[in-house]
């Protein structure tokens, strides 16, 4: 898609700080970071989400991300790395082609952790489960 960034990155068309390469996948230190070190993780074929990829492709874009996690982490020092993937604009997606985040983390660093988790009723869990096992597919 020639009016995506990441797919023009992935083109040679943008430069960038380029980490790790293969057939499929790049991935480059994000140019508006929020840690020292943040990276990116890029499929060279363009998804919008991660639903949208065939099984085998996104076992391919995963291969690397412990590799990468481990060498970010200790090259910058931290003592924490998140790996978040973001689907759609509401889950927090800002550049419209799938990626995953690299985003080492120090303690006190600032950027903060929400998980406001609640006691969920097993009945809901039982309803929930059932839905999800009848769309899923693997």
């Amino acid at each position: 898609m020639p009016e995506c960034i990441f797919c023009r990155i992935v083109a040679g068309s943008i430069p960038c700080t380029k980490l790790y390469e293969d057939a499929h996948v790049l991935s480059f230190l994000d140019i508006g970071p929020i840690s020292p070190g943040h990276t990116l993780l890029v499929p060279k074929r363009h998804y919008g989400a991660i639903m949208e990829m065939p099984a085998g492709e996104v076992a391919a874009l995963f291969k690397p991300v412990a590799a990468l996690a481990a060498a970010v982490k200790t090259a910058v020092g931290a003592e924490g790395i998140n790996v978040l993937q973001n689907n759609g604009p509401t889950a927090g997606q800002v550049v419209p082609h799938l990626h995953i985040h690299l985003i080492p983390r120090w303690p006190d660093d600032g950027l903060g952790f929400r998980w406001p988790a609640r006691e969920a009723d097993a009945a809901v869990l039982a309803r929930q489960a059932e839905a999800i096992r009848v769309l899923l597919k693997v």
